[in-house]
């Protein structure tokens, strides 16, 4: 269970990892997906103009004396770059916390901008994530060279080197894009380095790091509330009712048989952190379903509204036996046979630091930087909660020590969330030329800005919309609202090309 990673979620590529029964490509909520942006037909497929490239890229962006350099991969699309005037512009899709995929070059609104603006298109893959791999390992000692500012110098250095490759000068104009996590490098890209980068689109990134981000829940709970108030009622109970049965052994064995448990939950009865991992690893599939909503996420084949429908379907039994036909049919979206919650054997998958390990896949990499930069944990510590009180802030920072060292406790983590949000500015970024967009469904706009008083601060706030929706490939039934976020995304693209070129940076 614990296995499941800030759900969060690399829109391009994309927290439920792929290890003995757990949800593939996730933890925490964390989608590690290799599909791209869509699964449908339309998928014009890889052609001629999309090339698959490798950068030398520097290890240490912060020590000089150290000359090492790494293989970092990059995809280009050239198909749709015009440059006759010498002010083609050039999109740049940054990769974040899963291997980068192919198919973005092809498909997802920023395609659609592209062919609109006659841009070249570049995506870069985050380094220690997908096939770019700077190290031997994922030791702990070799994760210290993983970080947001590492791989923000990372797109720095590859832009000055794609000028020069492509003879690009001051008229073609840089614009990033990024979702989730790479939605927060998109804008912070933009701050630390606005005379490379002239502008951004940031699609649900969180700017606020947090170590204990229980507003998660609370929009969980608010979206299911717009549904009905009916089906919260009857998740609540639901969650009670387990409480209930892990106390009796006839109920134990009802918990193994209908959530598919790997493990027999009566062996772990005793133990604490089993029991934590078991709620938290049923609330977080449950919430999936909210953040990945199927109306605007191709991440997701279910509603919010299909799960209600189950949680309120009295004919399937008590609350507790619908709450395990969701569990059911979560698992079977991510092709899972059982549910596993078991607090050791999830450490010790985690601590494994071989590439070769079903954690590469970006579990034990993006737990690091939760544990080293941002927090992000999704909690519920209190009985009067729709999820209850099992997981605690506490129970996901005894994970950063018990995979990574003691070093690693809640003290160290406090000081490096202080030092983001410093080094960043939380929500009070001092950026200009960026654009924040957010859906109202999507938990992560709690960390995100969705508001703003100030020109050069704009903000889109998509009413009725998930994680990263308006990144996706558009289609004829897309909500009229995302329709409309998506012209104004590219009305805020095209002003950003006509501007003067004295722009005061």
């Amino acid at each position: 269970m614990i296995f499941k990673l800030t759900i969060f979620t690399f829109c391009l590529v994309g927290i439920h990892v792929s290890t003995a029964g757990r949800s593939s490509g996730f933890w925490r909520g964390k989608k590690f997906s290799q599909d791209g942006p869509t699964k449908n037909p339309v998928f014009k497929g890889v052609d001629s103009n999309v090339q698959t490239l490798w950068f030398d890229q520097l290890l240490d962006h912060n020590d000089p004396t150290n000359p090492t350099t790494w293989k970092q991969r990059y995809y280009v699309n050239d198909e749709y770059f015009k440059n006759d005037d010498g002010s083609g512009p050039l999109f740049l899709m940054i990769g974040g916390e899963g291997e980068a995929t192919v198919r973005w070059m092809t498909e997802g609104a920023w395609i659609h901008y592209a062919q609109e603006y006659g841009a070249l298109c570049f995506q870069l893959e985050h380094r220690f994530y997908g096939k770019s791999h700077p190290t031997d390992d994922l030791s702990t000692k070799n994760l210290a060279y993983l970080s947001s500012e590492q791989a923000l110098a990372d797109l720095a250095y590859f832009i000055e080197a794609m000028k020069d490759k492509y003879q690009l000068g001051r008229g073609n104009r840089w614009i990033a894009f990024g979702g989730s996590y790479p939605g927060s490098l998109a804008a912070w890209l933009r701050e630390k380095y606005p005379y490379l980068v002239h502008g951004s689109i940031s699609s649900s990134g969180p700017l606020l790091a947090k170590i204990d981000f229980r507003e998660y829940f609370e929009v969980v709970t608010n979206s299911l509330q717009r549904y009905s108030a009916e089906c919260v009622d009857a998740v609540r109970s639901s969650m009670i009712q387990v409480e209930t049965l892990l106390k009796h052994m006839i109920g134990q064995r009802n918990l193994n048989e209908n959530f598919k448990l790997c493990d027999p939950v009566e062996k772990s009865i005793a133990n604490d952190l089993d029991i934590s991992s078991l709620f938290e690893a049923i609330a977080s599939n449950f919430a999936g379903v909210v953040q990945y909503n199927k109306d605007n996420s191709p991440h997701a084949r279910l509603t919010i509204d299909e799960v209600c429908d189950v949680m309120m379907n009295q004919t399937i039994g008590v609350p507790v036996m619908r709450l395990a036909a969701v569990n059911a049919m979560v698992m079977k979206q991510d092709n899972v046979t059982c549910l596993d919650y078991v607090y050791e054997k999830t450490i010790k998958q985690m601590q494994n630091t071989s590439w070769d390990s079903d954690v590469a896949n970006g579990a034990r990499q993006w737990t690091y930087q939760t544990c080293n930069e941002f927090g992000f944990y999704q909690t519920s510590d209190n009985t009067t909660l729709v999820f209850g009180n099992r997981f605690p802030a506490e129970f996901f920072t005894r994970q950063c020590s018990d995979v990574y060292g003691r070093r690693f406790d809640q003290n160290a983590l406090s000081r490096a969330i202080y030092r983001t949000n410093t080094n960043y500015g939380a929500l009070n970024p001092g950026t200009t030329n960026v654009l924040y967009v957010h859906g109202s469904i999507d938990p992560w706009h709690r960390l995100g800005l969705t508001e703003s008083n100030d020109i050069n601060l704009p903000t889109i706030f998509i009413d009725g919309t998930a994680h990263c929706a308006n990144m996706y490939e558009p289609k004829e039934d897309d909500f009229p609202q995302l329709k409309n976020a998506r012209v104004q995304i590219s009305s805020f693209i095209g002003r950003l090309l006509k501007v003067d070129y004295d722009y005061d940076y």
